[in-house]
This record gives C-alpha cells, sequence and structure tokens, in this order.
C-alpha cells in the first residue's frame, strides 16, 4: 500500500459538479413565482448570458447536448440514407443523433497533435465520399481543434459544420470562444461538465430562423392556432426553467472553474515529469483550452503488455513501464475515479461496419486506436486538494516503479 494513503479516505472524482449557492436562488425564484416548465425568466436568461459568452447570436435551451446534436442535424437536412462524417475519437452522443435522423456516420481519424479530427483524414473523406454536406466535429477534454483548416475543408466542399461544444465552453481559438464556429454548435450543462445545470444543454447559431425552428421542434412542433395543431413532427427537448436556474446560477463561474482546472493539469504536467507520459496536447499558439479533463498518454517505450476485449482488460506488470489498465486500477483501489480514452466510434460494435478514414488511406494508420490504447483520463475536479492531487501523482509514479 502507499505509503500516506488511506483508501478509506472520501473519493476523489473525475469532474463532479461545483455548486456556489447562487444556483439555489434561481431555483427557488422558479418555484416562489410558480414558473416550473419549459418558459420562464431563467431559460431566457441562460440562453442571453451563453450567446453573450460565445458570442452566437441565438440560443435556444434544450434538456440535454444531445437533443442539441439531434437539432442541429435536423437542420442540416441529413435524410435516411445520407452519410455524415463524424469525429471518430469522442462520446456517442455526437454520433447517435445522425441516426436520429436515418444518417449513415462515416467516421474520421484523430490527429496527435489536439486529439481532435484530423484535417487531412477530413480532405481525404471528401475523395472517397464527395456528395456528403454535413461533417459534425467535436472539440474532445475541452481541447479545441483545427477550426480554421475544418471550416476550409468544408466551406470548399459545401457541407455544413456542426459543431459539437458540449466539453469545451469556454475554450477559445484564436482568441473566439468555441461554441461559435459551426453553422449550429450544441453545448452541454451535463452534470461533469465544467458547469451544470444537473442536465440540460444548447443549441447556437447565427441564423434567427434555425433558432425558430428549434424553438418549435423542441416543444412538440406546435403551430400558432388556438388549439393543439401539429403539422411536423415534434419533440420534448425544451429546458425547464427550474434546470435554468441553476445553469445561471453557474454561468458567472465559468473562468473560476476553468482557471482552478487549468491549476490541476499544470500541476500534472510537472509533476510527471521524468516518466514515460505526455499530457493531451494542444496548440499553444492558437487556442486555449478549458482543461476540463486532464490525461495521460504513455509513451510507446513504457507502455507494459496490455491487451483489451470488449469489456474487459488485462495486463502483465513490467519495471519501469505501466499502461492504462494498471493506473486505473491502482487508482480505484485508493478511490480515486479514473477512466480510459473515449473508445474510437470505429471500435464500437455498434459503429463497427460503418466508413472510418484516415489520412494515409488504405495505410490505416488509426490515431484515435493508438491513443484509446495508451491513454486515460485522470481525476481533473476542481473541488479536489493539492495534497489529494499529489497523491494522484503519488500513485502514478509508483506504476512506473
Amino acid at each position: 500500500m502507499e505509503e500516506g494513503i488511506n483508501p478509506f479516505e472520501s473519493k476523489i472524482w473525475l469532474s463532479s459538479p461545483t455548486m456556489h449557492g447562487t444556483e439555489l436562488r434561481y431555483v427557488l425564484k422558479a418555484y416562489e413565482t410558480n414558473w416550473m416548465s419549459t418558459v420562464g425568466e431563467n431559460i431566457n436568461e441562460a440562453e442571453r448570458m451563453i450567446c453573450e459568452k460565445t458570442g452566437c447570436r441565438y440560443g435556444v435551451a434544450l434538456s440535454c447536448g444531445t437533443a442539441a446534436l439531434h437539432m442541429a442535424v435536423k437542420l442540416a437536412g441529413v435524410r435516411p440514407g445520407d452519410r455524415v462524417f463524424c469525429s471518430d475519437m469522442t462520446f456517442d452522443a455526437t454520433v447517435n443523433p445522425v441516426v436520429y435522423e436515418g444518417g449513415i456516420p462515416v467516421f474520421i481519424d484523430t490527429e496527435y497533435d489536439t486529439w481532435n479530427m484530423d484535417p487531412a483524414a477530413l480532405e481525404k473523406a471528401f475523395e472517397l465520399y464527395p456528395e456528403v454536406k454535413v461533417v459534425v466535429i467535436a472539440h474532445l477534454y475541452g481541447t479545441p481543434g483545427k477550426v480554421d483548416q475544418w471550416k476550409e475543408v468544408c466551406q470548399r466542399h459545401k457541407a455544413v459544420m456542426i459543431e459539437d461544444a458540449a466539453e469545451s465552453l469556454g475554450a477559445s481559438y484564436k482568441g473566439r470562444q468555441t461554441g461559435g464556429f459551426g453553422t449550429y454548435s450544441c453545448i452541454s450543462f451535463n452534470g461533469n461538465k465544467i458547469i451544470t445545470g444537473s442536465s440540460g444543454g444548447m443549441l447556437l447559431t447565427d441564423d434567427e430562423e434555425a433558432a425558430r425552428k428549434v424553438r418549435k421542434w423542441s416543444t412538440q412542433a406546435r403551430e400558432d392556432a388556438p388549439w393543439y395543431q401539429h403539422e411536423e413532427l415534434g419533440y420534448n427537448y425544451r429546458m425547464s426553467n427550474v434546470i435554468a436556474g441553476v445553469v445561471r446560477g453557474q454561468i458567472p463561474y465559468l473562468e473560476e472553474h476553468i482557471a482552478q482546472k487549468k491549476g490541476i493539469y499544470e500541476r500534472y504536467r510537472k509533476g510527471f515529469e521524468g516518466l514515460p507520459v505526455k499530457m493531451n496536447p494542444f496548440d499553444e499558439r492558437n487556442s486555449e483550452p478549458n482543461y476540463w479533463l486532464s490525461c495521460l498518454l504513455i509513451e510507446p517505450e513504457g507502455m507494459c503488455r496490455q491487451i483489451r476485449g470488449e469489456k474487459e482488460a488485462i495486463y502483465i506488470s513490467e519495471r519501469n513501464k505501466s499502461c492504462p489498465t494498471e493506473i486505473l486500477e491502482t487508482l480505484a483501489r485508493y478511490r480515486a475515479e479514473g477512466r480510459p480514452l473515449w473508445k474510437p466510434m470505429h471500435m464500437q460494435p455498434i459503429y463497427r461496419m460503418n466508413g472510418f478514414v484516415t489520412r494515409e488511406g488504405d495505410k490505416r494508420l488509426d490515431v484515435g486506436m493508438d491513443l484509446f490504447q495508451r491513454g486515460l483520463c485522470l481525476p481533473s475536479d476542481n473541488k479536489m486538494k493539492e495534497e489529494e492531487q499529489e497523491r494522484i501523482i503519488r500513485i502514478v509514479r509508483r506504476c512506473f516503479a
């Protein structure tokens, strides 16, 4: 057992909600004024404040980030049988809304520089599938990707770019906040995000008509009539005024949360000096992450032997080497929550038969699979004390002893 570490101490979380008390004031206001449904001051203010943060003209508060992505896919005009290019290294909520509309995801490989969609692979994909008109791109773990290159490729091929900024609220690229680059962009207020409503999400756009459509679709597509009249398919996707109260109370703390997350990232980076590892990268010249999750990538020479099946993994411990499975199992024994990197979509059983494009074409470089094999997410809770983080660092270092 690691000296000085008590495995029965309170758990260190990956990324849990950080509340401040202001949120309760707005929730109580919704309760006291009886605005408990999907209209009210909290919703209006949350939309206004997020638009102000991101520089977007219109925001529509919805029940979750996935609902926002679904509405974006619908706005983009995806029809049954349409191929849609999607980030490969992401959570499946980025991709599933394409299938909701009958689309067929084609996955674009990742690049090592930012762990986001590789613009060269995206260009290759358009050579293979020139008919594609929609691209769904995620900023992984709060790190902006190569936005200018994505947009240039999309514009040249006349494709709509949907931006999944669920993990990257507050991050910026060339001085502009993520969530403002797509024709339609989406953010999340899930319980583990940089700010939270416990749930909730938002669609962002500069297109007034698109925002109007989403407001209608998300409230069961009710027509402007004195009775309930419906002429198109609708959804029960609108955010409640109660959840919006939590979001409204969280928004002023976004920069504070980012500063705390950055401190965690920098302490890990310094604490792991000398080990055969590196932290999740970003383009220091053009972008500033929100540091939502601090991640570790083990260098190939530092990897012990590890095999992963569909639901289980095994490894063989080796001197001066480790692997994600060993580190995560060791952290768990000391009540610290980590997790593997996202398993790439093209490796998921549900999507294994879908198209997958790398920059090398037939050579199948497969960066995403390599990152998944060698990477992990570290405890990144911004309420984690410095001494708790030092314990995490010691535990990881011991795995390489």
